[in-house]
């Protein structure tokens, strides 16, 4: 199993106030840049586990490991396989969000409760996903979705793998005074 990054997780999110202030993260990709808006009114706790890994540099240089073609991207893998994570995990926290085009859930295996680090965004409408996976952010423009796009259109192997690089190189966490 992968060291525990709880304690780092946790130390990097102690000034976290979804009252004062509104959160975004952006992936800086070697595809562009995907801006995404969290959404803790409905998945506080995914989005402060997202806020603390972004902020400890655990995403910086981890790759988009799994590409479908229509239906969503996902990355958070340190080993780039889809087997990796943070040495811990969290609690669903399932709500109506409706997984469409744009909107970012938690990666999981069949238990619930499962997630880590690993996410995807959606490439398109998916309602099956809907309060099975935690939808817990969107992407905040179009030319964010757009880079989503590109990446999503990107050829794949026969496991998913993109065939060119798709990589998180810098994961900045962006907190705005609510006014």
């Amino acid at each position: 199993m992968s060291k525990n990054r709880k304690p780092e997780v946790d130390a990097a999110i102690k000034d976290v106030d979804y009252n004062k202030n509104s959160y975004q993260i952006e992936l800086r990709t070697n595809h562009g840049a995907i801006l995404l808006d969290l959404l803790p009114e409905v998945a506080p706790g995914h989005c402060s586990n997202l806020i603390g890994l972004a902020r400890i540099g655990y995403y910086d240089g981890v790759m988009f490991h799994r590409v479908i073609n229509g239906f969503m991207i996902q990355g958070g893998c340190p080993l780039g396989t889809g087997t990796g994570g943070p040495g811990y995990t969290i609690k669903a926290e399932f709500n109506a969000t409706p997984h469409v085009a744009g909107v970012l859930s938690m990666a999981r295996t069949n238990d619930p409760n499962s997630g880590g680090s690993q996410f995807f965004i959606c490439l398109g409408t998916h309602a099956y996903l809907d309060r099975q996976y935690t939808a817990f952010g969107r992407t905040a423009d179009a030319a964010s979705l757009e880079v989503v796009r590109k990446i999503g259109n990107l050829p794949t192997n026969s496991s998913d793998k993109p065939l060119q690089a798709a990589t998180i190189e810098k994961a900045t966490v962006i907190a705005r005074p609510k006014a």
